[in-house]
């Protein structure tokens, strides 16, 4: 039989999945042992599979509409051969479609809740000034650095750099660190928690310009710093992180209507629990 070709059978099962519905229409696509087959049936699932081909960043192919039409004729002729067949009266199918019929519903429940509890642009910027006002009580740093697997080698380097050696030259010559020797051992800006620990404590004990006294050992060798610079941590503009921050929003929401919604029914069932 012709079905849909990947990736678009994936689009197609997918939105198949979601469940139709098929209201009773004059227009029919044909009938099928002289039942008609609703046209209304096709158009949703075109904007079903339409809708989750662009979600996906896909593009939908010429002939899709006919393939859809297709694919709706060839169900109603199989739906039709397991309905003579008595499938439906199954204990397996009864229980396949109630768990069907819950999916749709709760999918439902929580989409209209949503619809009716939208997230407004108050409650975005409110989000946003919290996480700036936290995030600017933070320092970041920026530091080169020259990395070398011997304590000695450490020591040998620090003594040229108090002699007046060039820290950026010697770290391309010197730096074992793939990431930044080319670059002069720079690591850019960063706070204090993108590094390990001992790094991070010697990093902010330096003033601007100061090289530490004595190598810093890591788990990755002994390092030798400069810290160039300090700043507040920089935010990223509210255009930039507002989906994020919405739709983290509209999860705390939903979650918290999930929450209520269980702590409200009435069961003496206990989740979580290994005894149930």
């Amino acid at each position: 039989m012709t079905l849909f070709p990947a990736p678009h059978r994936l689009v197609l099962a997918a939105a198949l999945a979601c469940g139709l519905a098929a209201p009773a229409l004059a227009q029919n696509i044909t009938t099928v042992n002289g039942k008609p087959v609703p046209k209304a049936r096709a158009d949703q699932l075109y904007e079903q599979v339409k809708k989750q081909a662009e979600t996906q960043g896909q593009q939908i192919p010429p002939g899709t509409e006919q393939q859809v039409k297709d694919e709706i004729v060839l169900r109603e002729i199989f739906v039709q051969e397991a309905e003579r067949r008595g499938l439906p009266a199954s204990a397996e199918y009864r229980v396949q479609m109630e768990l069907a019929r819950q999916s749709i519903l709760i999918r439902e429940l929580f989409t209209d809740f949503q619809k009716k509890n939208q997230i407004s642009d108050a409650d975005i910027q409110a989000e946003y000034d919290k996480f700036k006002a936290q995030a600017t009580a933070e320092k970041e740093y920026k530091v080169r650095h020259i990395l070398v697997e011997k304590e000695e080698d450490a020591k040998s380097i620090t003594a040229q750099l108090k002699a007046g050696g060039n820290f950026e030259e010697i770290a391309k010559s010197k730096s074992k660190d793939p990431g930044s020797a080319a670059k002069g051992g720079d690591l850019d800006w960063a706070g204090p928690g993108s590094y390990v620990p001992e790094f991070s404590q010697a990093m902010t004990k330096l003033q601007k310009g100061q090289t530490t006294d004595a190598p810093v050992k890591s788990q990755f060798g002994w390092h030798i710093l400069k810290l160039e610079d300090v700043r507040d941590a920089q935010f990223p503009p509210l255009a930039e992180v507002k989906p994020q921050i919405q739709q983290r929003l509209q999860q705390q929401k939903l979650a918290a209507f999930r929450d209520e919604l269980q702590k409200k029914a009435k069961t003496d069932y206990k989740f979580g629990s290994a005894s149930n």
